[in-house]
């Protein structure tokens, strides 16, 4: 971890802005760039003070950046971006992608995407993710050349894998209903949330109805006059606090929902091990069936129906030339065959080994976020309902005194 970006070079979005330009189909569209600034830390360390590196990124190139990742690293849960566009909100916030309450959300979330990324030991060595950070003039075509696409795999194939596999590794298929029951926790959490959220909207304005009904009250009252304006008041800054709380509360669900969109990351690479698991087994079965030919050959008996055996008895036996020099065939198609399950063995070990790693790495990770965001969030609450009970108590004093 010492040798990681984060330690080497300090990462910020510091700003968004909305701008508006044309897209590949020549249409006009309206887009938030993002400014990503960089700045050294050994200068800093050394007393010196580096010159701030900038540039701007739309979320597009991150979602480039990032499909690059999942693509070169498929053994590495890689974290995921913030949403495009807002979900489980509570009704009073916007969903409007352009909403400068969520970009603001959103540039947090990037952030928090590229300082993840730069503190991965081995994500943050990864020469096109150090581009992304520092080269804004052809770094697209860099990454395009890098043929990423060409290796990703298919939806279909991996679906076909999912459902053919036939002996799927314990460990990977448990993984998969780890981040199925992770994503489902999360989702529901955050359900209960926005409920929550919309309720406490509603009694916060209530108190506002309250501040209204004391300070018309106070017009009309000379002795208890003083007392309604002030319970009033009380009532008044505290139904003005929800907009604060809702908003700090956001900023807990936003964290909730990293690891919400983590689940997916889980499973692709499950998905990429069954994968890997299938071409294994394609490749033995391949394997398995030549040897079964090439004895078949040379023994002269048939021990499975093909149309071949049918054919070779109706139009006649091959020459014993013919048939060594498919034996000879087979023979070397049987040799490629051992050698390339061997590497797929090997190939599939170390995936393995290098997926669990990153797997167990980033369980630590989440068990210690996921605390202190709740713990953080239990704190806010309590201190939420303290000033509650102060307001009252405020405006108690307030009625004692008329």
């Amino acid at each position: 971890m010492e040798d990681c970006l984060a330690k080497k070079m300090e990462i910020t979005v510091s700003e968004a802005e909305k701008r508006t330009g044309r897209n590949a189909m020549n249409m006009q569209e309206t887009y938030t760039a993002y400014l990503i600034e960089t700045r050294a830390v050994e200068s800093q360390n050394e007393g010196q003070c580096s010159p701030v590196d900038s540039l701007w990124r739309r979320y597009s190139e991150f979602e480039l950046l990032r499909n690059y990742l999942l693509v070169t690293y498929p053994h590495i849960v890689v974290p995921p971006l913030p949403e495009k566009r807002a979900d489980f909100v509570w009704h009073k916030l916007s969903a409007d992608n352009m909403d400068p309450d969520f970009v603001e959300r959103r540039r947090i979330g990037l952030e928090n995407f590229l300082l993840r990324v730069a503190s991965h030991p081995v994500l943050c060595q990864d020469k096109i993710f150090y581009s992304f950070l520092t080269q804004e003039g052809g770094w697209k075509e860099m990454v395009n050349e890098t043929g990423f696409q060409l290796k990703a795999d298919s939806r279909l194939k991996a679906l076909n894998a999912t459902f053919r596999v036939k002996n799927p590794d314990k460990r990977f298929t448990e993984l998969k209903h780890y981040s199925d029951e992770l994503q489902s926790v999360i989702s529901h959490l955050l359900r209960v949330r926005a409920r929550v959220a919309d309720r406490l909207y509603g009694v916060y304005k209530v108190h506002g109805n309250y501040g209204r009904v004391f300070s018309e009250w106070s017009a009309i009252e000379k002795e208890m006059g003083d007392g309604l304006q002030s319970a009033g008041h009380h009532m008044d800054v505290y139904a003005a606090s929800i907009d604060d709380i809702l908003e700090e509360e956001e900023h807990y669900a936003d964290q909730l929902k990293e690891y919400l969109f983590y689940a997916e990351a889980l499973r692709a690479v499950c998905r990429k091990h069954e994968l890997m698991q299938y071409d294994l087994e394609m490749a033995a079965q391949d394997l398995t069936s030549k040897k079964q030919q090439c004895e078949e050959l040379a023994t002269g008996t048939m021990r499975t129906f093909s149309l071949k055996g049918m054919t070779s008895k109706l139009f006649g036996q091959e020459t014993p030339e013919q048939r060594e020099a498919k034996i000879k065939i087979l023979e070397e198609q049987i040799q490629e065959g051992e050698e390339q399950l061997k590497s797929k063995n090997l190939e599939g070990r170390d995936f393995v080994k290098s997926a669990w790693a990153d797997i167990e790495r980033f369980k630590e990770q989440k068990n210690h976020d996921l605390k202190e965001a709740l713990i953080s969030y239990a704190v806010m609450q309590i201190s939420m309902c303290k000033k509650g009970i102060q307001v009252w108590t405020n405006a108690k004093e307030c009625f004692s005194k008329m």
